[in-house]
């Protein structure tokens, strides 16, 4: 089933879970640390209200215009990208607006991936990528793509048991879009 598929069959949980696995692996290019969306993913967990999660991790990573300090100035829109992710968050977990916003986040983190990759990825949009094209794929696209489509399918099979093994997912793609960042980072230098 393609990644588009999935996003429109996902309950409320899972298209929450998807939007912010996305916004998780994102956080190095905001500079945050590895915590600052805990409290996200324990309000999914218990099914409370996140919007007090949500403003402060707005304050403590911050929704302001794209610096390019974090990875240089020619991937500013990576980081432009994950800022929007983050600001667009909706305050509840609301179908309409949730389902929404994991599917931006979807694209926004493909697309942040894509630039990201030393190596080229040949299709025009990651439109295809997420409709199950995959022929010509740059490897941390396909990774991005492999997890988003995990997230998705550990919380339809699993319902809310599936959240540990999603952060998981989620936990492993930050650290190697922090290994890119810092990658680039060092080549600035």
């Amino acid at each position: 089933m393609s990644l588009v598929e999935l996003i429109a069959q996902a309950d409320e949980r899972g298209l929450a879970a998807s939007g912010l696995a996305c916004l998780d692996r994102c956080v190095p290019l905001l500079g945050g640390d590895d915590l600052v969306l805990r409290p996200l993913w324990a309000s999914l967990a218990d099914g409370s209200d996140w919007s007090e999660g949500l403003e402060k991790a707005r304050g403590s990573l911050g929704t302001g215009e794209a610096t390019g300090e974090v990875i240089g100035e020619n991937a500013g829109e990576a980081e432009a990208l994950a800022r929007r992710m983050l600001a667009a968050a909706p305050a509840s977990q609301e179908a309409a607006g949730i389902r929404l916003w994991a599917d931006a986040c979807s694209v926004a983190s493909l697309q942040i991936h894509r630039i990201l990759d030393p190596a080229e990825d040949r299709a025009p949009s990651v439109d295809s990528r997420r409709e199950g094209g995959t022929e010509g794929m740059s490897p941390l696209v396909a990774a991005e793509l492999r997890r988003q489509v995990t997230v998705l399918e550990l919380l339809a099979g699993h319902g809310a048991a599936g959240l540990r093994r999603a952060l998981d997912v989620s936990t492993e793609g930050r650290r190697v879009l922090r290994a890119v960042v810092s990658r680039r980072a060092r080549g600035l230098g």
